[in-house]
């Protein structure tokens, strides 16, 4: 199987959508590898395809917060749960593209702006585009995250210049509908397929630590792999468990199983961002290093993560110091 990686490693510079297995079976294997080997194997590819001391940087906005409609489990923002969050209206596109230039000056190079919304409706259209031309008129990459999209809206934001467009899988197809009842595991397959034919990259991961299985992690992780294009970015979230929501009692996530996890989604995805994200907070420097080390080489910098905490950027900076790591340049627009 090994003899497949390293030609996987070589071919996905010529094709990055190539991926080193299609099936839960060989994702399994490899996942369950000694961890040594797995995690040098990750580094092997990490090393393939990327500076393996550099780390994207991104800045994450609540652009509307509060009252969403879908049940998701996990989240604070749901209107279906006691988690004392305050619903909010659509902040002005003044005020997205002023705290855009602070991120940027704090060394973001890409912005996300994020509505806890089951989808955008056509009236708030217009201030989204203008929030993604205001930010990219900074010269930084944009990432949205709205809910689901249509191929109409899809177009209009990617005619705006949207970069990303961030939705997550969350977990695996089977697992799906533990977690959520509002929507179906097809649909967020579809607002995928609707981003990428309307020309903008794919930022898609999941969530651990919602009482799934090690098999539904694969899963997830392989259902993105195989996607027709596997997603540029790879949010990988430990969950945060909220007060009042449906998972606030959640295990935590075994930090050996989740360096695990993000090993297999480099091998699985050599020429994607994978993202440390949510839930850095609990982890101590030494988990992140090793995240690194296992091919994560994307964070979001700023105290806040839409409604969760983050660690400040002056712990992210001494922890860089510490591990030699540097910021990733943005990359030249094609």
């Amino acid at each position: 199987m090994w003899e497949n990686v390293a030609v996987a490693r070589r071919d996905s510079k010529k094709n990055p959508s190539f991926s080193t297995c299609n099936s839960l079976k060989e994702a399994r294997i490899i996942y369950n590898l000694p961890f040594n080997d797995l995690v040098f194997r990750a580094q092997q590819v990490h090393r393939a395809n990327f500076d393996p001391n550099a780390i994207q940087m991104s800045r994450l906005l609540s652009i509307k917060t509060g009252g969403c409609p879908e049940d998701c489990g996990y989240c604070s923002q749901s209107a279906h749960y006691p988690t004392g969050l305050r619903a909010s209206k659509l902040l002005e596109v003044e005020r997205v593209v002023a705290e855009a230039r602070k991120a940027k000056e704090g060394g973001a190079t890409r912005y996300c702006m994020g509505a806890a919304w089951r989808n955008p409706k056509d009236r708030d259209m217009n201030a989204l585009v203008a929030m993604v031309e205001g930010v990219r008129a900074l010269g930084m990459e944009t990432c949205m995250t709205l809910g689901m999209l249509t191929p109409e809206q899809s177009k209009k934001l990617a005619g705006a210049g949207l970069n990303y467009y961030n939705h997550n899988v969350d977990t695996s197809e089977r697992f799906y509908s533990q977690i959520i009842t509002t929507r179906t595991f097809e649909d967020r397959l579809e607002t995928l397929s609707n981003v990428r034919d309307a020309g903008i990259k794919v930022c898609a991961g999941g969530i651990l630590g919602l009482g799934e299985t090690v098999d539904d992690r694969i899963s997830m992780l392989v259902t993105l792999a195989n996607l027709p294009e596997p997603p540029e970015s790879v949010p990988i979230n430990m969950l945060i468990p909220i007060p009042g929501s449906m998972l606030a009692d959640a295990a935590p996530v075994d930090p050996i199983d989740f360096v695990r996890t993000i090993a297999l989604a480099r091998i699985l995805m050599p020429r994607s961002h994978v993202r440390l994200s949510a839930g850095r907070t609990e982890m101590g420097d030494e988990m992140q290093a090793l995240c690194f080390f296992a091919g994560a080489n994307s964070i979001f910098v700023g105290d806040t993560l839409l409604t969760a905490d983050n660690p400040g950027e002056d712990h992210d900076a001494a922890l860089f110091r510490r591990l030699g790591l540097k910021p990733m340049e943005l990359e030249p627009a094609s």
